[in-house]
């Protein structure tokens, strides 16, 4: 059976449409619910969201489709997803739930899915759950005595806090640090700034008061220009930039200069190593990191083990070879000792926990390596394999030939869109501005062509 509903990220779509609709967060709810329904025991899952207007309607459809197959609902509100993950696991539920959309426009929204352990379903589990919905579930909804109930978890918040808190080192505090934080008028905007505020910074908080619209609108990871200017603006030690859901992180130093992921894995990898806290012996990322990234921890001893695009990905690698850091260059960080996914605040504490260690400025402590020069592209097409053309591949050779041993380059296709990915990094950055130029332009034209015949 091919997945039609599930992605890299659980499902995703426009609101109020067929993939994003009532009726699909009801059967996602029933489907999902009589899957985790094991035993005779009260079975629990846990809904939490952010802050979209559309979350006002999947809520009700997701607790209908659960208690409609016996399983009773614990409702947090808006909380990032990490905190879904640990409630989930904390609780004893049998399932999570997170209704976002991560990173994008208000006007999407999706569904992501936790097992009883704190991580993100298996693909295997999640194309039963679509095997199931695509059945007549009739026969197997509860009896009316066996039904599930539905109530509020009211200190979910709280819980959520004292967990990133007690990941930070009981002997630093924050004192002395102006922090800006902006959690894209997202599901942090809450705990977020009470987190760094209890810990002892003093807090300015943008990205702080949704309306159902303006969640990652010129805000957040996605937008992190606005928080570089605010760390100037307020003359901050550190910007913090989260996305929708929070479950990644940007960062910005008192310069108002970026950091990205990357050099935030090798911030948290090279003191963990040096502490004697790090496993696996390097961390995971993706073929999207840095080869800079890559050159620094083999400098230091340490490895990089990279899989494809996608947070699940790298959470699956980190279990089966060992390791306790992972994450992607756009801000995804899993730090296994605190957390069963990406989590933007605890990765955000390591790095301000390394900050007051060694008192040194941001600039200093954050920038662990020169990133090689890095350039990725977009290209759309309308029909076809653009990538197993005879004409792209010999382009590909060409361009890799070129490159030799100085450089990376990667060609992807979208796994939403007609979009392929053209990704090079050298060291000479001209090179790098002309292969990706040139692959996207045959891409193309192959585009064309194949539009053309058809």
């Amino acid at each position: 059976m091919t997945r039609k509903l599930f992605g890299t990220d659980g499902i995703r779509g426009r609101a109020n449409t067929d993939k994003m609709s009532p009726e699909t967060a009801l059967r996602v709810g029933l489907a999902a619910g009589l899957q985790f329904v094991r035993g005779n025991h009260r079975h629990q899952v846990i809904i939490g969201k952010d802050t979209r207007l559309s979350g006002y309607m999947l809520e009700p459809a997701l607790v209908a489709g659960f208690t409609s197959a016996g399983m009773d609902v614990l409702l947090v509100g808006p909380l990032p997803t990490p905190a879904i993950a640990m409630l989930t696991r904390s609780m004893r539920a049998d399932l999570g739930v997170m209704i976002s959309a991560s990173h994008n426009a208000f006007e999407d929204n999706g569904i992501k899915l936790f097992g009883p352990d704190g991580f993100k379903l298996s693909d295997e589990t999640e194309l039963e759950i679509e095997r199931l919905m695509s059945t007549d579930l009739s026969a197997r909804l509860a009896a009316p005595a066996k039904l599930g109930r539905a109530r509020r978890l009211e200190d979910a918040a709280g819980r959520y806090i004292e967990s990133a808190k007690a990941s930070f080192p009981r002997h630093l505090t924050l004192d002395g640090l102006r922090i800006v934080i902006d959690c894209a008028h997202g599901a942090a905007y809450r705990v977020a700034p009470t987190v760094l505020a209890e810990l002892g910074a003093e807090v300015i908080s943008v990205g702080v008061t949704p309306d159902g619209f303006n969640i990652n609108k010129a805000c957040g990871s996605t937008h992190p220009s606005a928080l570089c200017a605010a760390v100037l603006a307020q003359k901050a030690h550190l910007g913090i930039a989260l996305d929708g859901d929070a479950d990644r992180v940007l960062l910005a130093d008192e310069r108002g200069q970026l950091i990205d992921g990357d050099q935030v894995l090798a911030l948290i990898a090279q003191s963990w190593a040096r502490d004697g806290r790090l496993r696996g012996g390097g961390v995971v990322a993706t073929v999207m990191s840095n080869l800079g990234l890559e050159r620094f921890l083999a400098a230091q001893g340490l490895k990089l083990d990279r899989t494809q695009v996608g947070d699940r990905y790298v959470v699956e690698r980190m279990r089966e070879a060992g390791f306790n850091i992972g994450g992607e260059q756009s801000g995804h960080m899993i730090l296994s000792d605190f957390a069963t996914t990406g989590d933007g605040l605890v990765a955000a504490l390591q790095v301000l926990a390394t900050i007051m260690a060694e008192g040194r400025p941001a600039s200093d402590v954050c920038r662990r390596f020169s990133p090689l020069p890095q350039l990725l592209k977009n290209v759309r097409f309308s029909t076809g394999r653009p990538l197993a053309d005879p004409r792209v591949l010999a382009a590909v050779r060409d361009a890799e030939a070129r490159l030799g041993s100085t450089g990376r380059l990667l060609l992807r296709p979208s796994g939403t869109e007609n979009l392929i990915r053209v990704m090079a990094e050298a060291e000479d950055e001209s090179l790098v501005l002309d292969l990706v130029d040139e692959l996207c332009a045959v891409i193309e034209s192959v585009s064309v062509l194949a539009a053309a015949a058809d």
